[in-house]
């Protein structure tokens, strides 16, 4: 039986785990920190389909010279960590332009259009379809000016068949009780489906691949060599050897793939969050504050509020002085949120310049497959990437163009 070890526990590597389990692979996992430690734990739940534009986009390039001026706001890059992320701001600046963005949106949206597609069937076949929920998503407006601003994303993404409706203040406040007068547009999109709570979801999943006949280890892998009949993969533990490897360790695949020499432009979208009580706000469905960055996000395990993106590594400590700004802007857009008894939370998301991911082999063997770089969209796209990685593990054609994926395309 051929063996393959999956790099990473998150909800990426125990999804592909699964599906290669399924395809009658020998899988181990093994992960620095084991199922469910990082940015799986703590996003918002969501399954955001319809969130087909790229971040790097003529959009971002207006709001952000304001946004940089704001320590706490929606983008910010630490002083100290400025110089080392020169490189990549350029390369996100050069994906900004209309033919680039074009071609992301077709690439994104077909990626999702795939994930949305196995995500039920998946959630079925690993006895998690119960925590599914289809709440929809409500997109705030201040101005008439930011509402007009926002529709030819719409027009993007309607010319891709998603579903969507404009809002009145009044029609928001039948949805949505509770949001401030200052909101007098929004547009809802009942295909944004959400999970019960991501890190319980990923943690089922580390218990149905264990229960499977897996393997998961707790040990940081610190490089790969290939080998004639396989790859070595070192780690701080004992050394293991698989038939393949699929490194998708989030945040921290790009030093890995570095021991094979290949140099890929992965950054840290750094995600804060504050998860109050259930009974912190009677909140019917998510809510997306995109002018300031962050979202409002119902939970079985309570009420999450957070975003924005810090581009500042792996190696800086926290500011939660980031949460605590967002938590009070949500008080101000939802007076009757009780903001006390709540928990901070900090993660990295792996992000590329152009807001693809790397889902792809290796230039240096076709033994060893990449799936990482989804930045905020690890939750949404994890089914679709499993499904890609496995036709890739099993040589079987790919389901969708993998071109726009590439991990050499840099």
């Amino acid at each position: 039986m051929t063996s393959v070890t999956v790099i990473g526990a998150g909800v990426i590597g125990l999804s592909t785990a699964l599906m290669a389990q399924a395809r009658g692979f020998s899988v181990t996992v093994v992960d620095r920190e084991g199922p469910a430690a990082g940015a799986s734990a703590g996003n918002a739940g969501a399954f955001a389909f319809t969130d087909t534009l790229p971040l790097a986009s003529p959009g971002i390039l207006r709001k952000a010279p304001k946004w940089l001026l704001d320590p706490l706001g929606p983008l910010s890059v630490p002083p100290a960590y400025a110089l080392q992320i020169a490189p990549w701001l350029f390369r996100f600046w050069r994906a900004c332009s209309p033919r680039a963005v074009a071609a992301s949106t077709a690439a994104q949206t077909a990626l999702m259009d795939l994930s949305r597609a196995e995500l039920e069937p998946f959630l079925a076949a690993t006895g998690t379809l119960g925590m599914l929920r289809k709440d929809g998503n409500l997109q705030v407006y201040e101005s008439d000016a930011e509402f007009r601003v926002s529709l030819p994303g719409w027009q993007a993404r309607e010319a891709h068949g998603i579903d969507f409706q404009h809002m009145t203040g009044g029609e928001m406040e039948g949805l949505q009780p509770g949001l401030a007068p200052r909101f007098i547009k929004g547009t809802f999109t009942p295909g944004w489906w959400s999970i019960a709570d991501p890190k319980d979801y990923v943690l089922a999943l580390a218990e149905r691949f264990r229960a499977q006949g897996g393997t998961i280890l707790q040990a940081e892998v610190t490089g790969l060599q290939l080998q004639e009949t396989g790859v070595y993969i070192r780690t701080t533990g004992e050394p293991l050897r698989a038939d393949k490897v699929v490194l998708a360790a989030g945040a921290f695949s790009h030093r890995i793939a570095a021991t094979l020499g290949e140099r890929i432009p992965l950054e840290t979208e750094r995600g804060y969050n504050t998860t109050l009580p259930p009974d912190a706000l009677d909140l019917r469905c998510q809510v997306t504050f995109g002018g300031h960055g962050f979202v409002v996000t119902r939970l079985s395990t309570g009420i999450r509020v957070g975003g924005a993106v810090e581009l500042g590594g792996l190696s800086l400590p926290p500011n939660y002085k980031r949460s605590e700004a967002m938590l009070r802007k949500a008080k101000a857009f939802l007076p009757g949120l009780k903001t006390e008894g709540g928990t901070q939370w900090m993660g990295f998301r792996p992000s590329l310049p152009d807001s693809l991911p790397a889902i792809g082999r290796a230039k240096a063997s076709p033994h060893v497959v990449y799936a990482f770089g989804h930045g905020h969209l690890g939750l949404t796209q994890s089914a679709g990437t499993a499904r890609l990685v496995a036709e890739l593990l099993t040589g079987a054609p790919a389901a969708i163009d993998l071109t726009p994926f590439s991990p050499q395309r840099f």
